[in-house]
């Protein structure tokens, strides 16, 4: 035995093998040893200390190029800020873990951001106010390009009925929505409270758009203190995909003077991209983009070249080595035609004019005779509750001993006998005209609510179904309307989670109607309604409201006007009177007749636009870079209508002011010559119709052209307009309509301008000839638009379209594109005679005009009163060019609901007294309402 073991140990020994084997027990001695130490004796330490190293692209932004004015005034630019980043880049096993871990961990950054004053990124359409109360911040295809992106689908059309949430997708209401983005997101109210699990929706919502491109991070929170900064990054080892990076954020200069035509930035919407991605395919949807104005129309041209960073990155995706980069660029720089100056001076005394028409109309009174349009005081004293002046929100969490407590308590008492009311007059048979007034305009709000959060579908409602004309006409009680409703399949049954899905039409009116009173329980519109009543029964005193601008910071402290007002030393009438004076409270805040206005002016030679003035303007920089949703909301419930453009879309009747169509047409067809008279009686009555002129019970008696345009006179035009419309000796309303748009078309009437800005749709009139001929009928026609005209008439027949662009500079100054009006079309069928006698009486009616009685200068104009409501002023403009013999600049006015024209001269005198520099800014903007004098109680067309 001991043999055989001998020779296996010399065979071992002599064998090749034996080394290798050696080697291999060696190795793995060492191997074993090893893993000892990196697992028992040193695993803690590795662990701690254990980085995953990644190859990754950063995409680096390119700088954003300025805008400025034609002058090189400063309007828009960049400035450095920090955002907070978000990068899903975790590992999950499964997705209920996802969500747990990512909700947690936005929860804890919110924290963090919030408890420094800072906000986070809200671009969900889907607003929240603090008290929960959900609303649409888009409509139309807008917002159904929305529900197609919260579902999922690739297009509108795909939206259809939701087999698992039991409703239609293209229907969804506000809540269906709130409700399927929890679910999706693994959130609950219960965990989180209802308005925390928004917040974190809406960061879970701006992830989910990025979750197809690896490492693309997406914004949390946009231009940061360095407090979060600090508590950002003292927490960055505990914050998966957390980064805080340097950024810049989107400055703008000016502006509310610029809102309208500058617009504003913000992020990426999918359709966006869609668009800008076919001529850069560099787009992200975490880009930020121009929303509106120059901002959209010049995207491509301000958006900066993009750069890059190849980097490592660890396992919680931190960068740990910069491997190689390539260097942004920034964009390029938009010069404007707009004079800034002239600009900023034209708003302000647009604003002053207002300020001085609101003022003179206020009277001390509850109501007011419909026929004076007057402006009562308890309407101004509601207009600061309507018009959110006064923040509702603020007064149920005021202190005890505070004007705003009292109120509260008033308003919190009445508010469940309201509620209780309201059930009861919705169970009741009492036709809707047979309700008190109160309760009218609280059933017509929950109808209109249940309408404009989609329960109430009124697509499939017919305007000739009798239950609707009913409704309209108020002979029906809301009961029976809703019942008809249910029945007809106008309610969607989806919205009221009901149980039962077989309900009949009794249990699902209940469900309805339990839905309704809910929803009003937490909706501030409805309260402000409720704020309306006691204010006008006496509830809520005016003084009470005045002492609450003072709590509540919308007016400066002043000691002694606080303690005369709450003494009783001063009145509330008084004390807002002088406010309103002195412009402490503005026309666009009370949102009162009038509270808005435009005003275009141009060069007529060359087409270049000066200025292009809407008033009210906005705060651009709340909506700007991350979008500021509460004011955003603010700014769509507002009355005067801020994001609304007034020089570009308001369109209404010009009134007299179209006047010299009417005498080109005239004088150029031959039915009346410069000579020709026309009596005027007081009145047109031939055929059927009986037009006053606006002198009635007087008359002009003979006139001329020239004279007719001077007096404004209804019965001159109409007979031109009759003329016109003769086919031998019959009257044919198409002949007239015919040379009516003809005339106006020439005058680039009825046709966009090509401002790169959104028109209103404009229209020259398509019936009543007579009535067309003194700017009545149906012409629509923008402020815009009738500067252009103007301004053909200054030179003779040169029409441009209009730009608001100068030019575009690199980033060194190098000019690469440079912008010009172009010509749209020369005026050639009317003679030079013809001009000469429509110039004459422009200058004749400045001349007849004592507001312009100061002016050295030499205007030719026009005014015009345009009536749209009988139970609201006329709106009140103005068109003229100075100087009348050399023209420099054709203007166009028009103040929305001012009364007569005369307060549109008043406004007229001060611009031109300001572009020739026959006042000083200084002069002219005194910080106080105007003297309207009795210019906005007296008629003149």
């Amino acid at each position: 035995m001991i043999d055989v073991i001998k020779e296996w140990l010399v065979k071992t020994l002599k064998s090749r093998l034996f080394v290798f084997w050696i080697v291999m027990i060696f190795i793995c001695i060492i191997v074993i040893q090893r893993l000892f130490t990196l697992q028992i004796i040193n695993g803690a330490d590795y662990l701690n200390n254990y980085t995953l190293s990644i190859e990754k692209e950063i995409t680096v932004e390119g700088t954003r190029g300025n805008i400025y004015d034609k002058n090189g005034v400063l309007l828009a630019h960049n400035e450095l800020s920090y955002t907070i980043t978000l990068e899903d880049n975790g590992t999950y096993d499964t997705t209920d873990e996802k969500n747990e871990t990512l909700n947690a961990e936005i929860n804890s950054l919110i924290d963090m951001i919030e408890s420094n004053g800072d906000t986070i990124v809200n671009d969900l359409d889907l607003y929240m106010d603090e008290s929960g109360e959900l609303s649409f911040l888009v409509d139309g295809t807008s917002l159904q390009g929305f529900r197609r992106d919260v579902y999922g689908r690739t297009s509108i059309d795909e939206l259809s009925v939701n087999s698992e949430y039991g409703y239609d997708e293209a229907k969804a209401t506000t809540e269906q929505m709130f409700e399927y983005l929890l679910d999706k997101f693994g959130l609950d109210t219960e965990t989180y409270g209802r308005y925390r699990a928004y917040q974190i929706m809406t960061v879970r919502y701006a992830l989910s758009l990025n979750s197809y491109q690896k490492y693309i991070a997406t914004d949390v929170a946009l231009d940061v203190s360095d407090e979060t900064v600090a508590v950002i990054e003292e927490h960055l080892y505990e914050l998966q995909g957390v980064e805080v990076s340097e950024d810049t954020k989107r400055v703008y200069d000016y502006p509310e003077y610029f809102s309208h035509i500058i617009g504003y930035t913000g992020k990426i919407s999918t359709d966006e991209y869609t668009e800008l991605s076919e001529s850069d395919d560099s787009y992200t949807l975490n880009d930020t983009v121009g929303k509106a104005g120059i901002e959209q129309e010049m995207e491509l041209e301000l958006q900066g070249v993009k750069g890059s960073e190849t980097v490592y990155v660890n396992n919680v995706g931190k960068v740990l080595e910069v491997k190689d980069s390539t260097e942004p660029s920034a964009g390029n720089d938009v010069y404007l035609s707009i004079d800034a100056n002239l600009q900023i001076v034209v708003y302000d005394l647009l604003e002053q004019e207002l300020a001085g028409i609101l003022y003179s109309k206020i009277i001390n009174a509850k109501t007011s005779d419909s026929s004076d349009l007057y402006i009562p005081i308890y309407d101004v004293y509601n207009a600061l509750i309507e018009n959110s002046v006064i923040d509702i929100s603020a007064m149920a969490e005021a202190e005890y001993g505070t004007y705003q407590y009292t109120v509260y308590q008033t308003f919190a008492s009445s508010q469940s006998t309201v509620y209780q009311d309201v059930a009861s007059a919705l169970n009741s048979d009492t036709a809707y005209g047979d309700q008190s007034e109160e309760m009218q305009e609280y059933l017509t709000y929950i109808v209109t609510y249940l309408q404009d959060t989609g329960v109430f579908d009124t697509a499939d409602v017919s305007s000739s179904d009798e239950m609707y004309t009913n409704w309209k006409n108020g002979t029906v009680s809301v009961k029976d309307y809703l019942e008809y409703a249910i029945e007809a399949s106008w309610i969607q049954v989806s919205a009221l989670n009901l149980e039962d899905r077989y309900a009949d039409t009794e249990e699902i009116y209940d469900a309805l109607i339990s839905y309704a009173v809910e929803q009003i329980q937490n909706s501030s519109s409805f309260d402000r309604i409720i704020y309306k009543y006691l204010i006008y029964n006496d509830y809520i005193s005016g003084s009470q409201l005045c002492l609450i601008l003072y709590e509540q910071g919308v007016l400066d402290a002043d000691e002694d006007a606080y303690s005369s007002l709450a003494n009783g030393t001063t009145s509330a009438y008084t004390f807002l009177k002088e406010k309103i004076s002195n412009l402490e409270i503005t026309p666009a805040q009370l949102a009162l007749d009038p509270c808005t206005g435009s005003c275009v002016i141009m060069d007529p030679n060359t087409g270049e636009l000066l200025a292009c003035v809407t008033y009210p303007g906005y705060d651009t920089n709340r909506l700007a870079n991350s979008m500021d949703s509460a004011y955003y909301n603010q700014l769509l419930a507002d009355g005067s209508l801020p994001l609304y453009n007034n020089a570009t879309q308001q369109t209404t009747a010009p009134g007299s002011t179209f006047k010299m169509v009417m005498a080109a047409a005239g004088l150029t067809e031959g039915v009346i010559t410069a000579s020709t008279e026309i009596v005027d009686n007081g009145a047109f009555d031939k055929l059927d119709y009986y037009l006053k002129c606006w002198i009635y019970p007087s008359a002009h008696g003979a006139e001329t052209v020239a004279e007719a345009i001077r007096d404004s006179c209804n019965t001159f035009f109409c007979e031109v307009g009759y003329r016109l419309s003769l086919v031998g000796e019959s009257f044919s309303e198409s002949t007239g309509l015919s040379y009516i748009q003809q005339y106006a078309e020439m005058f680039g009437l009825g046709d966009d301008t090509n401002i790169e800005l959104s028109e209103g749709v404009s229209q020259i009139a398509d019936e009543y000839p007579v009535s067309a001929s003194i700017g009545q009928s149906n012409h629509r026609y923008t402020t815009v638009q009738l500067c252009r005209y103007v301004a053909a008439i200054a030179n003779e027949g040169s029409v441009y379209d209009l730009t608001l662009l100068s030019k575009v500079t690199d980033s060194d100054g190098n000019t690469l594109q440079t912008y010009e009006p172009t010509l749209r079309s020369e005026i050639t069928e009317i003679s030079s005679s013809t001009w000469s006698v429509i110039k004459e009486g422009m200058e004749m009616v400045v001349a007849d005009h004592s507001q312009f009685d100061d002016l050295t200068v030499t205007l030719a104009g026009k005014t015009g009163t345009a009536q749209e409501n009988e139970e609201r002023p006329n709106h009140a403009l103005f068109v003229g060019y100075a100087p009348a013999d050399d023209p420099e600049i054709a203007l166009a006015i028009r103040i929305a609901y001012g009364y007569t024209s005369g307060n549109a001269c008043d406004f007229a005198d001060d611009v031109v007294k300001y572009y020739f520099g026959e006042a000083t800014e200084e002069e002219l903007l005194s910080g106080q309402a105007a003297d309207v004098g009795t210019s906005s109680n007296s008629f003149t067309d």
